[in-house]
């Protein structure tokens, strides 16, 4: 009976996604109803015939708030197993991608790549992207480890200030190249305005390629909860799982970054929610993060584009109205 309900819990956590990401698709500037939403879509997918759906509602849908909606499932599913990935290698509560700067890093990848005109493609921003988010990763750990004291805190205050160092760089990019000061501004504040199916395309792979071992290693990192000697006398090569983790999570990062900008708290918050619930086991607490991080970022790039009609405000500034607070809270919790 346990092993049928730990199989229909994901199942029906899907289904419950894919009904909101359906309303989800209905709502904006003008409503459109469920059905015909569920037809538009069935005709993009070559289902149904066409219909009567008029040909610029059939475009809103299937070009404007599908691919939108689908961005949002993917990238929160990704931050949200980054940040638990990064609590567990940490065993930090109050690590993320965001606070260790990692998503800043990846940020400034594609403000250089805007500057030097490498952003004609997705692929030549992720790449920058990528590099910085890599390159900020092993500063950090290697700034960490100058000194006798070495421990988890002493990551994050690394992560902190390195933060705030690429902060200053990005903000002397924009001054220098005020050209190109509104396109790193997008990528600052987060959003997913301008998505289409092709960062789907590119979004997709990379994120079920780069998650793969996350979970292969979800047993290991387990065991590392009870410290790297411990680890180490029970077979476990940390050093090789940290770093395929590591870089695993980064390019996670870095895809996200380069196509939605930079998003934060949602690998803060999501990890903690999951593992309240369903326990310290990495292997579900990856699961359920990608679930609850799909769900946490519709409703907040919903809210993003829906409070200020006609305008539109940052996904970033909505998830940092949810994470700020409850970063404060962890702070005098812990």
């Amino acid at each position: 009976m346990k092993g049928k309900q730990r199989f229909s819990s994901p199942i029906l956590f899907t289904i419950a996604i894919v009904f909101l990401a359906l309303i989800a698709t209905s709502i904006g500037v003008t409503y459109i109803p469920m059905d015909v939403v569920f037809k538009a879509i069935g005709i993009k997918l070559g289902l149904f015939a066409n219909s009567d759906i008029p040909n610029s509602l059939l475009l809103t849908i299937t070009e404007l708030r599908l691919p939108r909606v689908v961005a949002s499932l993917i990238a929160g599913a990704t931050l949200a197993i980054c940040g638990a990935v990064f609590q567990s290698i940490f065993r930090n509560p109050i690590c993320d991608p965001y606070m260790l700067g990692i998503s800043s890093g990846a940020s400034l990848g594609a403000a250089i790549a805007f500057t030097i005109g490498w952003d004609i493609s997705i692929f030549g921003i992720t790449i920058p992207a990528l590099i910085t988010a890599l390159i900020t990763l092993a500063v950090i750990l290697a700034v960490s480890q100058v000194g006798k004291h070495k421990n988890t805190e002493k990551i994050l205050l690394t992560g902190i200030a390195i933060n705030f160092l690429i902060s200053a760089v990005i903000t002397l990019l924009m001054v220098i190249n005020q050209q190109e000061m509104q396109k790193i501004v997008f990528w600052t504040m987060g959003s997913l305005a301008s998505i289409t199916w092709h960062n789907i395309l590119f979004m997709l792979p990379v994120a079920v390629l780069a998650i793969f071992p996350l979970f292969y290693f979800a047993k290991d990192l387990n065991i590392m909860q009870l410290g790297s000697e411990t680890a180490k006398s029970l077979g476990v090569n940390t050093q090789r799982v940290t770093l395929i983790v590591l870089i695993s999570s980064s390019l996670l990062i870095a895809s996200v970054v380069s196509v939605c900008g930079v998003i934060g708290f949602i690998g803060l918050i999501v990890p903690h929610i999951v593992r309240f619930i369903f326990g310290n086991n990495n292997r579900t607490l990856f699961l359920y993060s990608i679930f609850f991080g799909a769900l946490f970022m519709l409703v907040a790039d919903t809210l993003a584009r829906t409070l200020a009609i006609p305008s539109e405000l940052p996904v970033g500034s909505i998830t940092a109205l949810a994470g700020a607070p409850y970063f404060i809270y962890l702070l005098l919790k812990k």
